[in-house]
């Protein structure tokens, strides 16, 4: 979930890729492309929000939020047009489906992106693998799926790993230190929520929906709606200020070309692994960038939720396979 991944925001978006895998696109170059290209597009994403938290120092989120969106579908758009199906990404069946999806995906980055203003890269990402945890139990909510109980004990292995990165913080002292830490954990944690939320409207979307028209109606509806906060605050960016912005949406969009391509190539379950590579290029950044380093409790939780995460994908993959083994051991009508 780096942009939320998580985009992310942008980790909902790259979940409608499993569909593009069913369809078979590219299935020659094999589940090493596939992998090769989500560990790029984590790399992506992780320099994305690194230069997140430094224009954050002075910018306000939702002028943040903007220019990512804006600059970030430019890549996306030229990617499209270069495989020659624009016209066909642009129609879509679902435009209020798209309109819940980019509410809810806004609101993730938002969070997410106030979130990192506040807190240490390392722990705001461990406080965002809650996410795929959170989205086990609105799938089951929302979308009647089958959760059993091997994947619920998962989920409550991995929010007891959540608490105990959270614990510290949120019952940390009152100095104004502790106080933004509280808040940056507690931001954290309901931008994880929202990119679960949104990773159910994606879902939904892919019934019916290519994933470049899913990613591109989220860029220019949260562009849009990121817009209306100009009133509060924006301030006039310096040339650095500019090019880090120009930076973030530039990693933003190439990201999410890399990580679509990712699910195009490899099985959902066979990529989605390898989303927990985010934590080591957050770490590596927040300790040459800022002079961060994880204190035990981020990474005794960190290993704990994913742990639990990689659980769950696991159980996901086997019940899939079970699922096509008993479809294709069924008798077919004429």
């Amino acid at each position: 979930m780096a942009d939320g991944s998580p985009e992310t925001g942008e980790a909902a978006s790259g979940s409608s890729g499993g569909t593009d895998s069913q369809k078979g696109a590219a299935p020659q170059l094999g589940s090493l492309a596939g992998i090769g290209f989500k560990v790029l597009s984590a790399l992506l994403f992780s320099g994305m929000l690194a230069l997140v938290k430094l224009a954050g120092e002075r910018l306000p989120v939702g002028e943040i939020l903007f220019v990512r969106n804006v600059v970030g579908v430019i890549p996306v758009l030229v990617f499209v047009t270069w495989t020659g199906d624009l016209a066909g990404v642009l129609r879509t069946s679902q435009p209020f489906g798209h309109v819940k999806r980019a509410v809810i995906g806004t609101a993730a980055m938002g969070l997410w992106f106030a979130s990192l203003t506040m807190l240490p890269l390392p722990d705001a990402t461990a406080i965002s693998y809650a996410a795929p945890l959170m989205l086990v139990a609105l799938a089951a909510l929302l979308l009647g799926e089958k959760v059993r109980i091997y994947r619920w004990s998962a989920v409550g292995v991995g929010f007891i790993g959540v608490l105990i990165i959270l614990a510290p913080q949120v019952l940390g002292g009152t100095s104004p230190a502790a106080d933004m830490q509280r808040t940056g954990s507690l931001l954290a944690l309901a931008a994880a929520g929202c990119m679960a939320l949104a990773s159910v409207f994606v879902r939904e979307l892919t019934a019916t929906e290519q994933t470049g028209t899913i990613v591109i109606y989220f860029f220019m509806a949260a562009a849009v709606m990121s817009l209306v906060t100009a009133p509060f605050g924006w301030v006039v960016p310096t040339a650095f200020e500019l090019a880090l912005l120009l930076g973030i949406g530039l990693l933003g969009g190439i990201g999410q070309i890399l990580l679509t391509q990712a699910y195009r190539f490899a099985e959902a379950s066979t990529v989605a692994p390898f989303e927990y590579t985010t934590m080591i290029w957050m770490v590596l950044l927040g300790y040459f960038l800022f002079g961060e380093v994880p204190q035990p409790f981020v990474i005794g939780g960190t290993v704990i939720v994913i742990g639990a995460g990689l659980y769950v994908i696991y159980r996901e993959r086997k019940l899939g396979l079970e699922r096509r083994e008993r479809a294709a051991a069924s008798p077919t009508r004429p």
